[in-house]
């Protein structure tokens, strides 16, 4: 079964989108052919070119730090602190107690042979989790955690992928690239140049 791709006219005639369409109607077709056909509106490929030129640049300004601890663990140990000091003790003296432990586990663990890298794949999907674009899953063990969805061509059409672009600019924006970008624009200005560099 052939994937075609067709762009309707104004006469509302439908004309081949590709050399491999106009190729499979006038190779495989005779003239008259009754053809049957799913059709779906396909997004934007510029826009989701410009969608990942958007993920390489937060991509190449994000240095990971302090990885060796996960924001979960660091979050338990600091609440455990003030949950310490809420039964009497020096809130200030429990919280640096807590960093110096943080930092102590951090550093067995980085010389135990655990390092910090940069994965695209794992920072795509932390992107796509963040922007909202989960499902939630159940583990065997009980446990919750967030899948991202795909962002495939299939499974989302033009409207939702604007969405999620909105969203992972937002994401982008508050985490790494107004670190660097003096607004959203200029940031948005940056990654086209990125993607025009890479096209």
């Amino acid at each position: 079964m052939a994937q075609l791709q067709l762009i309707k006219q104004s006469s509302g005639i439908l004309i081949p989108a590709t050399p491999e369409t106009s190729d499979f109607l006038h190779s495989k077709c005779k003239l008259g052919a009754v053809l049957e056909a799913e059709f779906r509106q396909l997004r934007n490929p510029a826009f989701h070119r410009k969608f990942f030129a958007l993920l390489n640049l937060g991509f190449e300004y994000w240095e990971p730090t302090g990885g060796a601890i996960s924001s979960n663990e660091r979050r338990l140990v600091n609440g455990y602190a003030r949950y310490l000091a809420a039964f009497g003790g020096n809130e200030s003296a429990l919280m640096d107690a807590a960093e110096q432990y943080l930092e102590q586990v951090a550093s067995r663990r980085i010389t135990n042979g655990i390092s910090l890298c940069k994965s695209f794949d794992a920072y795509r999907a932390w992107v796509t989790i963040e922007s909202g674009h989960f499902d939630t899953i159940q583990l065997p063990d009980g446990t919750l955690r967030k899948h991202p969805r795909s962002i495939s061509f299939a499974n989302m059409d033009e409207t939702e992928f604007q969405q999620l672009y909105r969203a992972a600019l937002d994401v982008l924006w508050r985490w790494i690239l107004s670190r660097v970008f003096r607004d959203q624009r200029e940031a948005e200005n940056a990654a086209a140049q990125l993607m025009n560099f890479a096209g």
